[in-house]
């Protein structure tokens, strides 16, 4: 860890960062004890203070992240509602036109719409590896926090993207923060044929932080100017707004913020998000945020399961 801090200040001058806005976040920071190991975590009470917790989309997700691949979930998608569970096996081997006649059936068997979008989503606790991921996420939460970026997006990302592993997605996305090999060079990472930084935890915390600083929150103030929305930086909406520039881009997360055409900064802004679609914004992105607030709400159940000890920061 030290060796990654003094990294970090040879690659981004001191005093760059005491140029900086500078902010704590030690009011939802907590310590937690287990055994010999002691970490620090972004706290989870403002999600459940706002009652992000009981959306039907967080339980939804929290669901499908324990769930084992051999089981889909049958769900209505403007809503998650779960219809009924089905073994995995009864549905990959569909071809299309019955996965299009299944979807029907399902229509008629709970009266629903004929317009009503059904979708089967199988267990995916195969890929959301917490414990795996969990020894990290003190390590990204010191980066970000180092180069004055809110590490509420360490621990966001590093719970969703690629939690404990370190997969290349289909579109070349590497690395524990998933950075692009373009955004990954614009942001001072060496990636080429012969060293791909985007491997390394520190630089690639590095480089996700500076990606949260320079773009992705100031399109983020810039999409909410444009239509005279008020917002605070450390508001779980806001944040979550940052979080789908982070995943989707700017020009995407405009589009669908254009069609939704809201006139304050709200929870309600974030569900509508997930009803509308709008360029590039579609499924894969409407889902990103509500997978965030269920990581974040298993993260909160495996600490207080399985901690001894935990300190409130701001106590200290």
């Amino acid at each position: 860890m030290i060796r990654i801090l003094i990294l970090i200040l040879i690659l981004y001058p001191l005093s760059e960062i005491l140029s900086q806005d500078i902010s704590s976040w030690n009011n939802e920071m907590i310590i937690v004890h287990n055994h010999d190991n002691v970490s620090q975590i972004m706290g989870t009470e403002q999600i459940f203070e706002q009652r992000w917790d009981i959306l039907p989309q967080a339980q939804f997700w929290k669901k499908i992240m324990r769930l084992t691949p051999d089981t889909c979930v049958v769900n209505i998608a403007k809503n998650r509602h779960v219809l009924e569970a089905i073994p995995s096996s009864e549905w990959i081997h569909l071809n299309r036109s019955e996965k299009s006649i299944f979807r029907d059936s399902m229509r008629s068997k709970y009266n629903l719409g004929a317009d009503e979008l059904v979708y089967v989503t199988s267990g995916k606790n195969d890929f959301y590896k917490f414990k795996e991921v969990y020894p990290s996420i003190s390590l990204g939460i010191t980066v970000f926090d180092s180069l004055q970026v809110d590490p509420w997006y360490a621990q966001s990302i590093l719970l969703i993207e690629s939690p404990g592993q370190l997969k290349k997605s289909t579109s070349g996305a590497y690395g524990p923060f998933q950075l692009m090999p373009k955004v990954a060079r614009a942001q001072g990472l060496i990636v080429n044929r012969g060293l791909d930084e985007r491997k390394d935890f520190g630089r690639s915390a590095y480089g996700a932080a500076m990606l949260i600083k320079n773009i992705c929150i100031p399109e983020a103030k810039k999409i909410l100017k444009e239509y005279n929305i008020d917002y605070a930086e450390r508001d779980i909406w806001f944040r979550l707004l940052v979080l789908h520039v982070y995943h989707a881009g700017a020009l995407n997360v405009a589009a669908v913020i254009h069609k939704i055409q809201p006139e304050k900064g709200t929870q309600e802004l974030i569900k509508q998000m997930w009803q509308n679609k709008a360029a590039a914004f579609g499924n894969c992105s409407q889902n990103y945020s509500q997978i965030a607030i269920a990581a974040h709400l298993i993260l909160n159940d495996l600490i207080y399961e399985n901690c001894h000890k935990i300190v409130d920061m701001q106590s200290r």
